[in-house]
């Protein structure tokens, strides 16, 4: 098996979002299993590069996972062309500016919901990211609540 290792810059991991959902019961359990296997003979290795305001939180959730990257200077870890991926968990006021300095340096898009506070910057948002020629998602994940699922059929 090959592994192709892939940089995501995960900011907001210091909340609880950011940190339990995404960061140890994702990206972390992802390399826990070794990787996400693609089926082609190549296996994913996601390597996250913790981003926030606060060093010491930073510091210390990198040690307590083993991982060696962290830093409070978005600007830098965009401009890292090793950087594949920024994901945005932080508070949804600070989320659109982040995301088009995102954008701007030809970073691929993964973020929390919702993107932003209000309808025209969430479509400003969309529109960027569509024109970028980026990848670009938002966390779906309560459309598939089975609750929200039995209202969708009545």
């Amino acid at each position: 098996m090959t592994r192709r290792t892939v940089r995501i810059a995960m900011n907001g991991v210091t909340g609880r979002m950011g940190y339990r959902q995404h960061l140890v019961r994702s990206i972390l359990a992802i390399r826990e299993q070794g990787g996400l296997d693609l089926g082609d003979g190549e296996v994913l290795w996601p390597e996250p590069v913790l981003v926030g305001r606060r060093a010491h939180a930073l510091e210390e959730l990198a040690a307590r996972h083993g991982l060696t990257e962290w830093s409070t200077d978005l600007d830098a870890v965009l401009a890292d062309d090793t950087i594949d991926i920024y994901f945005d968990a932080q508070v949804t006021s600070a989320r659109v500016e982040a995301i088009k300095k995102a954008i701007a340096a030809g970073k691929h898009i993964y973020t929390e919901k919702p993107t932003a506070t209000d309808v025209e910057g969430a479509l400003d948002l969309a529109r960027l990211a569509r024109d970028s020629g980026i990848k670009h998602g938002v966390v779906q994940d309560k459309i598939f609540l089975p609750g929200l699922l039995k209202l969708k059929r009545l």
